[in-house]
C-alpha cells in the first residue's frame, strides 16, 4: 500500500513486505519484525531500506529513514528506460526492457512497486533464479545503476550518435497515442440499473397472486357453492 511521506517534495513509501523473526530465550521466545520499503517521487528518483524493530511501525518508520538517505536518480527516456539492462544480486537476476509508449509495466508484485514509484510507466521485466523479495529488489537497483544516457555516452566516445532504437519506439509510439482533450472533460457515463430497479415498486409479498392464502380462499368458495364438488347439494330428479 502507497503512503505520501511529504506532500512538498511528492515523496511516497511502499511497502514491500514485513518479516518476523524468533529468537529463544530462558524467559521464552523474542519476536522481531523487519521492514523492507521502497520510497520514490515517481520523477525519476527512488531508494530503498531495511530496518528493524520490536514493533512493525517502528521497523517501517526506520525502513523509510533509510530509503530517503539511499535515493538515487535514474536515466529515463520519456516513460520508460534508455536501454536494456540486466542487474543481479546473489542467486537473483532481474532484466529490465524499455517499451513504447501505452506498453505498461509488465512485472511481477515487487519489481512493479520500484518501477512505478520511480516514475517508469512502460517497460517489460523478466526474473531468472530466486525470488527473494530483497534479493530481487537490491538486483533491481544493481540494474538500474547500470543506466546511461546516450549524451553521456557519446560524450565519453567523442562521437557523435544517431537516435537509438527506443527513441524511434518512442516517437513511433506518440503518434498512436490519444490526443488530450482540450477544454472541459467529457463525462463518464453513467451507471442507472440500480435506478431502474429502484422505480418498480414496493417489496414483492407473493408469486403473482396466487401463493397459499389465495389457494386456500379458492378451495374455500368452491366448497360453499350450490353447484360445487363433493361438499355440495345434489340436484332433484324431477327438477
Amino acid at each position: 500500500m502507497t503512503e505520501i511521506l511529504d506532500e512538498s517534495s511528492s515523496l511516497e513509501s511502499h511497502t514491500v513486505g514485513v518479516d518476523r523473526t524468533s529468537s529463544t530465550v530462558k524467559g521464552g521466545r523474542r519476536f522481531s519484525f523487519g521492514a523492507l520499503v521502497i520510497v520514490g517521487d515517481r520523477r525519476g528518483k527512488v531508494g530503498f531500506g531495511y530496518g528493524k524493530s520490536n514493533e512493525v511501525p517502528q521497523a517501517v518508520e526506520k525502513a523509510q529513514k533509510y530509503a530517503k538517505k539511499a535515493m538515487v536518480k535514474i536515466p529515463m527516456a520519456g516513460t520508460t528506460i534508455p536501454h536494456q539492462v540486466e542487474g543481479k544480486f546473489s542467486a537473483s537476476k532481474v532484466r529490465l526492457i524499455p517499451a513504447s509508449p501505452g506498453t505498461g509495466v509488465v512485472a511481477g508484485g515487487t519489481v512493479r512497486s520500484i518501477l512505478e514509484i520511480a516514475g517508469v510507466t512502460d517497460c517489460i521485466t523478466k526474473c531468472f533464479g530466486s525470488t527473494n523479495k530483497r534479493n530481487v529488489v537490491k538486483a533491481v537497483f544493481e540494474g538500474l545503476a547500470l543506466l546511461k544516457q546516450p549524451e553521456a555516452v557519446a560524450a565519453l566516445r567523442g562521437l557523435e550518435l544517431g537516435p537509438t532504437d527506443i527513441q524511434v519506439k518512442i516517437e513511433r509510439g506518440k503518434r498512436f497515442m490519444p490526443a488530450a482533450p482540450k477544454g472541459e472533460k467529457k463525462k463518464g457515463p453513467v451507471n442507472t440499473l440500480g435506478d431502474e430497479r429502484k422505480g418498480r415498486g414496493g417489496p414483492r409479498r407473493g408469486g403473482g397472486g396466487r401463493g397459499r392464502d389465495g389457494g386456500s380462499q379458492g378451495g374455500r368458495d368452491g366448497a360453499s357453492s350450490p353447484a360445487g364438488g363433493a361438499g355440495g347439494e345434489a340436484p332433484k330428479a324431477g327438477a
